[in-house]
């Protein structure tokens, strides 16, 4: 598919004109440079929330995950106690995954163990995918890239779970590690 028309008459990438969150996501976040490891620990969790689901159903909850996982702090979420897996097992305004419950609390934990220096934000900056030419439809845009694949790699050896190849490739999309804008999509060339 190529871009399509939304709401406003702007061209965008075809995922995003189903429904207004979609729009006001895709123009205000998707491919925008987030920085700052609270922030990538807040996307890295989502995006490992949302494997086997529709991001739709992960950005109506966005607020109750925030609530529900300490506004993402990765100090705070590093201390949830099997009390605090319980209390998000029965949170309805969550996904209740306890497999991605678990994960999210380790990869705090990872991010916390991270060595003196490294980061996060660093870590993907190391596998940041080379520019590539716009892609003119929705096929030209890849699950996976070999950058994508090496970043799974070294979350998992530091910890990360529920961080494969397609994960990881999706959060470096979100993130702006990588601009998988469509060529016609009006966003492409407004992202910094």
């Amino acid at each position: 598919m190529t871009a399509v028309s939304g709401s406003d008459g702007h061209l965008r990438c075809a995922w995003a004109v189903s429904s207004a969150e979609y729009e006001a996501y895709h123009d205000n976040e998707w491919g925008r440079p987030v920085t700052g490891d609270a922030a990538l620990f807040e996307r890295i969790s989502l995006e490992a929330f949302q494997s086997g689901l529709s991001w739709i159903t992960i950005l109506r909850k966005r607020e109750n995950f925030r609530a529900a996982f300490a506004g993402f702090d990765p100090d705070g979420v590093a201390a949830f106690d099997d009390d605090d897996v319980a209390r998000l097992l029965g949170d309805a305004g969550i996904v209740r995954n306890r497999a991605k419950i678990l994960a999210t609390v380790a990869n705090a934990r990872a991010l916390l163990a991270l060595p003196a220096g490294a980061t996060l934000e660093g870590i993907l900056d190391a596998h940041r995918p080379p520019p590539q030419a716009a892609p003119k439809s929705l096929t030209d845009v890849p699950a996976v890239v070999p950058e994508s694949v090496a970043l799974a790699k070294e979350l998992k050896s530091r910890g990360f779970r529920f961080v494969g190849p397609t994960t990881a490739y999706a959060m470096q999309q979100a993130t702006g590690y990588v601009n998988d804008h469509l060529a016609s999509c009006w966003v492409r060339d407004s992202s910094p």
